[in-house]
């Protein structure tokens, strides 16, 4: 069943769901983003953070489950004077691209279970081009007690020995657990249970 629906009812609220800002942690990695690299921005919403990575001079291909996110996205990008590839996708049922992509950024893409995740990661790794970046950030099943954003289900969170597992034969440049308080729109607020990693494909 389409995820589609859900989101794009999220997303027909007024306003940015997730803010117009950047994900902090996307941010801080931007020493690893050099001008002309071709981006995959997965689930990417409104446009928060394609937005901004097309801002640093980056070639962005955001991809999401709804329409109305991605029209969002597209009037926030003129304003911004900046352009995108946008393209409207059932993650579960893509086709993810073979080795094209410099970058993989995936922000809070955890509204699927361990086998969707399974596939998710799978399409991430096929992706990405040898010596490629993955930047992902997510919540650990200990943001059930923050309840500040995110799915209610602990099977969708995300742990450092469950990215180890899945990206453990690459490059770990960064993986981290820690608990700090973000404020991204209302969809994001407050203390949150955070985990990031950086990794690079084998070249």
């Amino acid at each position: 069943m389409s995820a589609a629906p859900f989101w794009d009812e999220r997303f027909a609220r007024p306003g940015f769901l997730f803010g117009e800002a950047p994900n902090a942690f996307l941010k801080s990695q931007a020493h690893l983003l050099k001008p002309g690299m071709s981006v995959l921005a997965v689930a990417d919403g409104e446009g928060r953070n394609g937005v901004w990575l097309a801002e640093q001079g980056l070639q962005v291909h955001a991809v999401d489950a709804s329409a109305v996110a991605l029209e969002k996205s597209r009037q926030f990008a003129a304003r911004r004077g900046v352009s995108l590839q946008w393209e409207e996708v059932d993650l579960q049922a893509w086709a993810w691209p073979h080795a094209v992509y410099d970058a993989v950024v995936a922000i809070f893409t955890q509204f699927v279970g361990p086998e969707g995740r399974a596939r998710q990661f799978a399409g991430m790794r096929q992706a990405l081009k040898p010596g490629g970046l993955l930047i992902l950030q997510g919540y650990t099943p200990r943001q059930l007690e923050y309840g500040t954003g995110g799915p209610p289900h602990a099977e969708n969170m995300y742990t450092q020995e469950l990215l180890r597992e899945a990206f453990g034969d690459w490059d770990i440049l960064h993986l981290a657990e820690h608990d700090d308080v973000i404020e991204e729109g209302s969809g994001h607020s407050g203390m949150s249970a955070l985990i990031d990693l950086v990794a690079r494909k084998p070249g």
